[in-house]
């Protein structure tokens, strides 16, 4: 039988929300603890963990077909692999940091210095649109402790909350890029995994796709049901039902979820009441 090869970090940030988002697609992964390789009991899928750095070699060989990745990682170790789909979590940013007592004004400022980093393509490539040539100490591991221990002048380092920076003394001065996790795929993908990968990237968009949205239901006079409709960003048209009580209705509709708090104070403002509202577990358009 023909299966799907995805690879997906072996442990880390990344782990548990890949398998969270196979698991919301239906997928039923039969793996036990600390297995390398496992397989979907119910889809043809066959998972690697492996080593977030090393994926991206492993993609490039076709060893894997497709890899669930920090878009930093492809930034800095596969440049030539194609990113098919934007997942939305595990997102942080790659930027530059300095010492707290440092008076840092720009990124000329950083000309010669030492920067310890484990992300040095990135670095040189953001440093070449300034024309800047920092001198590059590559660092596997904990980049935060060199400035305090002496051996660099600034780090470059993925940021979440910053909570590690302020932790030693550092501040961030210049933000490289965002990133967040993506659905990757090997360049010498075969037509018959992509027919797989087709049916699986479509289950995927309709698991994000509900992530980002509310069902929400509400009651309102007829009166004020044109006037609520307009101020819907939802789907193509809401459903308007008409209650038992008279002179009013029921209308129901699909919004993002960014959106729901500003949209609710209008609503309510313009007459609609009892509102309710249902997460979704599927979105299929």
């Amino acid at each position: 039988m023909i299966k799907i090869k995805i690879a997906v970090q072996k442990s880390g940030r990344l782990n548990q929300d890949s398998l969270n988002l196979l698991k919301d697609c239906g997928i039923s992964i039969d793996n036990g603890k600390d297995q390398l390789k496992a397989s979907a009991s119910n889809f043809p899928l066959e998972v690697l963990y492996l080593r977030n750095g090393d994926i991206p070699q492993y993609l490039r060989d076709g060893v894997v077909d497709i890899a669930i990745i920090g878009e930093n990682v492809l930034i800095e170790k596969g440049g030539d692999i194609g990113i098919i789909e934007q997942l939305g979590f595990s997102k942080c940013r790659v930027s530059l940091a300095v010492p707290k007592e440092v008076n840092y004004k720009n990124i000329k400022d950083l000309e010669g210095a030492r920067i310890a980093t484990s992300y040095p393509n990135t670095v040189k490539e953001y440093f070449k649109k300034f024309n800047v040539t920092p001198d590059i100490h590559i660092i596997n591991g904990s980049v935060e402790i060199a400035p305090n221990i002496g051996l660099a002048d600034a780090i470059c380092d993925i940021v979440s909350s910053g909570s590690t920076l302020f932790k030693n003394n550092l501040k961030e001065v210049e933000l490289m890029l965002k990133s967040e996790a993506v659905l990757a795929v090997s360049p010498s993908i075969s037509s018959d995994n992509q027919k797989i990968l087709d049916k699986l990237q479509f289950r995927i968009q309709a698991v994000l796709k509900a992530r980002k949205s509310k069902y929400i239901l509400m009651n309102a006079p007829n009166d004020k049901v044109e006037t609520i409709i307009k101020l819907l960003p939802g789907m193509r048209s809401p459903t308007v039902l008409p209650l038992a009580e008279a002179g009013w209705s029921s209308i129901h509709t699909v919004i993002e979820k960014n959106s729901f708090w500003e949209v609710i104070d209008e609503l309510k403002a313009n007459g609609a009441e009892g509102l309710l509202v249902i997460p979704i577990e599927k979105m299929v358009l």
